[in-house]
């Protein structure tokens, strides 16, 4: 009998993804798997519920949560909904389980086979797997038309019968693929476009995108890719000359994070006090604390003249594509261990072993 798999409508207040489209319903069930969606799932993201019956999907019923093997979403169930899952389902999405004690505590008590995909290892092979990286492609897009919107300028150079317009001097902090894709997008309005990260080896990638890469003589590579955290005397003296910096800049956007901690704090307070009337700052990081201490998660407030907008879920705000690259991600993931309508793990695949939750433990 083929496993039964369930995509969940997303129950977070403003997400409009969803964890699979008609395209990878399609491919699961070519895989072997019955699949079963819940009415209005893609709503969200432009796929109506018939596109999902045509690719050989079924509506989910109020009971289907208990009888699925596989449990597809994007952002995890609350603690209730979990409640009604199957014991002993496998639950794949962006999870976090151990930031909620009580969104933990339910999976444990259902048995749930929990595959968190923000855990799941930065390696070539699992770059198809990526969602931390495809989501923050769309978030890093988004940041900067928002930053462009709000804005009180133009971002690219205009000569116009009342004078030129000079371009806008747009800061990019955090050079990861967000700030990667708003440097691109930032560079396609014209503006004038600086990147900066505490990792030199992230120059090349901005100056390949067209960007100048603003060198504050600190460094803090990592390993991994990721940046480290700065000693004391590193971070003032960063800060300091960001501080000089930011003055005669425009828009800045901030992405920098560092994996299963707070956003680091980049831009303090009185470096927005003394940036320019009429500055934007967008803090993508806003989710994790923000990069400027100015931020408030979810609001955009003005300082002194200057806007800083904290902005949630960007990736949400592009539904449509960042859905289509989310449940690519989910099925190449899943294609890891669903085949022939069966579920099958093989513990001794790194990428099913390291991202599993509660971790595998050594007897198998």
């Amino acid at each position: 009998m083929a496993i039964e798999v369930l995509v969940l409508k997303e129950a977070a207040p403003g997400e409009r993804r969803v964890a699979a489209t008609p395209e990878t319903v399609k491919k699961l069930v070519a895989a072997g798997a019955s699949i079963k969606v819940e009415p209005g799932a893609g709503l969200g993201a432009g796929f109506v519920d018939q596109a999902y019956i045509d690719a050989g999907a079924q509506m989910a019923t109020h009971d289907t949560p208990a009888q699925a093997d596989l449990v597809l979403c994007v952002q995890s169930p609350d603690p209730a909904a979990i409640g009604q899952l199957k014991q002993g389902a496998t639950l794949v999405g962006m999870l976090q389980p151990q930031a909620d004690a009580a969104r933990g505590d339910a999976l444990k008590a259902r048995g749930i086979l929990s595959f968190p995909l923000e855990k799941l290892p930065r390696t070539t092979r699992a770059q198809a797997m990526d969602v931390l990286s495809s989501q923050a492609g769309m978030a890093g897009y988004k940041a900067v038309l928002i930053a462009a919107q709000l804005a009180p300028r133009f971002f690219p150079m205009l000569t116009t019968a009342a004078g030129t317009i000079r371009p806008s001097k747009v800061l990019i902090v955090g050079a990861g693929v967000a700030g990667l894709q708003a440097i691109a997008t930032a560079k396609r309005l014209g503006a004038q476009v600086e990147g900066f990260d505490v990792r030199p080896e992230t120059r090349e990638q901005i100056e390949s995108l067209g960007g100048k890469f603003l060198d504050l003589g600190v460094s803090a590579a990592g390993e991994g890719g990721y940046a480290r955290q700065l000693t004391d005397e590193e971070r003032a003296e960063q800060q300091r000359r960001l501080a000089e910096h930011l003055k005669g800049i425009d828009v800045v956007v901030c992405t920098a994070a560092v994996p299963g901690r707070p956003a680091p704090k980049i831009i303090t307070m009185p470096m927005v006090e003394a940036m320019k009337p009429g500055s934007v700052i967008v803090d993508l990081a806003a989710e994790t604390g923000g990069n400027c201490e100015a931020t408030k998660p979810g609001q955009t407030i003005e300082l002194n003249g200057v806007t800083v907008a904290g902005p949630l879920n960007l990736a949400s705000m592009g539904a449509v594509h960042a859905s289509e690259m989310y449940s690519r991600n989910v099925f190449n993931f899943v294609s890891l261990f669903v085949k022939e309508g069966a579920i099958n793990f093989d513990w001794n695949d790194e990428l099913l072993a390291k991202t599993r939750w509660p971790e595998v433990v050594a007897a198998e």
